[in-house]
């Protein structure tokens, strides 16, 4: 599907993009590419959010309208036109605002389990997380295109550009120039990060080109295994990248085991490796994404891999 926006065809009624996510994944800054873009070809613009939410886990969207004429802010639900979801969970959540006929879902099918979700500390504790997958959605809404956005941004060398890839994904929705989305984009995204953003973008844009054709796989939600009785080892390693950590110490606050603290130069570390069971809660944390959390597997006696 592709939703006309410029000139004469036009069409009378709004187009309704909503971004969801949670907090920390850019969803504000796909919003203001968004409603920037609409202003620069003359047309009126809406915007309505739910923004602050710094520490990771809390719901975060963005409501833009934009069209000849737009008077209300907010989009009714069953009248989006395009959901963009940066976090699986979140677009479950919000798939009944889309319209289950001719709206398009795009969607990151990367898990942030919410730390309420985590009541259970133990290491490899079940965490409870909606159920539905990719294919499911597909059923209900033919128009979806799911991708592995977090780590196709992780194999470009910046985690933090997923939300850009999933943008370029949303210009083949709409009917926007390139040029224009990428003048936009370094209108808005820091100088420094411009060409990895860039490239982001053309990567998205490649993908959703190569899905419409389908020539590119619909990615599923990788699912954590199901807990296993017989571990007998495992290991938790902890990484930081100190140039993106700005000392918050939101996850110093919130680990269970008390691990980490704020470090003479003001950056996290961890101090007590052995009360880390690996819940990953200082992982969903952080809002800069600096905190690694990785967990060696070990076999269990059946034979079946724990991770």
């Amino acid at each position: 599907m592709n939703i006309s926006n410029t000139g004469d065809s036009l069409p009378n009624k709004p187009t309704n993009v909503l971004i969801v996510g949670v907090g920390g994944q850019g969803v504000i800054m796909v919003s203001k590419v968004l409603a920037r873009l609409a202003q620069v070809h003359d047309l009126q613009v809406k915007q309505s959010e739910v923004h602050g939410m710094a520490k990771r886990g809390g719901s975060v969207f963005s409501h833009v309208r934009f069209g000849k004429e737009v008077w209300s802010p907010t989009i009714a639900q069953g009248e989006a036109d395009v959901l963009v979801a940066l976090e699986w969970a979140e677009g479950l959540r919000w798939l009944r605002f889309l319209n289950a006929e001719r709206g398009t879902f795009i969607a990151d099918t990367k898990m942030i389990v919410p730390p309420f979700s985590c009541l259970d500390r133990q290491f490899n504790a079940e965490a409870a997380y909606p159920e539905d997958s990719v294919a499911e959605v597909v059923n209900h809404i033919p128009a979806t295109f799911a991708l592995d956005a977090t780590s196709s941004a992780q194999e470009m060398g910046n985690e933090r550009v997923a939300n850009t890839i999933l943008l370029g994904v949303l210009a083949t929705a709409l009917d926007f120039p390139d040029s224009e989305w990428l003048r936009v984009l370094a209108e808005i995204v820091p100088p420094h990060t411009l060409e990895a953003n860039e490239l982001a973008f053309h990567c998205g844009k490649q993908w959703a080109k190569r899905a419409r054709k389908g020539e590119a796989l619909t990615h599923e939600v990788s699912r954590r295994p199901k807990t296993v009785t017989g571990l007998t080892t495992r290991h938790v390693s902890f990484q930081i990248i100190e140039q993106w950590c700005k000392g918050c110490d939101i996850w110093g606050k919130t680990c269970p085991g008390r691990c980490l603290v704020l470090n003479d130069q003001g950056v996290g570390e961890l101090v007590n490796p052995d009360a880390c069971t690996g819940c990953r809660v200082c992982e969903w944390l952080c809002p800069d994404f600096a905190i690694k959390i990785k967990i060696d597997t070990s076999v269990a006696p059946s034979g079946e891999i724990v991770a």
